[in-house]
């Protein structure tokens, strides 16, 4: 199996989902099991199918949460630095066209998240900045048309 990349605090995320799932969700999915089994026939009892159906999906969920960590490769960002863009960095980028700032940190695919600044180093963009340097010019061929933008900054924190 091929590990995942991940830096520390998305590690520690995946572990406080499947912490919340397995000791307050699947305890109150239970409860509401046997609330619903309580009113009778099951046959054609809503809500039991409902928090059935409401159970085998937080199961699942924890199943891909155990998966995701047993496969999780943990990168500390704090202990990287250098000059040369790789995983953990985060990144100021100039719009070569309209002089707009965009500050990205380049992290694992289950933990990337563009509002939050976050982008997956399998990205369009991510891929173009792997390798690259402050005050190196970058081409990025994203779904939205090509875009030019020079690298003002590169730090690991």
């Amino acid at each position: 199996m091929d590990k995942i990349p991940m830096t520390a605090a998305g590690y520690a995320a995946i572990e406080e989902e499947l912490r919340r799932r397995k000791q307050t969700d699947r305890p109150s999915i239970i409860q509401a099991i046997a609330e619903a089994r309580a009113h009778g026939d099951l046959s054609e009892n809503a809500e039991y199918h409902a928090a059935k159906e409401q159970q085998g999906l937080n199961e699942a969920r924890i199943a891909e949460l155990e998966e995701q960590l047993g496969r999780a490769d943990v990168i500390d960002v704090s202990k990287l630095n250098g000059d040369e863009v790789k995983f953990g960095a985060t990144v100021t980028l100039i719009d070569e066209d309209t002089e707009e700032k965009k500050v990205y940190q380049i992290v694992g695919d289950l933990e990337a998240d563009v509002r939050e600044g976050k982008i997956s180093i399998s990205s369009p963009i991510a891929r173009a900045l792997i390798g690259k340097a402050k005050g190196d010019s970058v081409d990025v061929a994203a779904p939205g048309g090509a875009r030019a933008y020079e690298i003002a900054r590169v730090k690991y924190n």
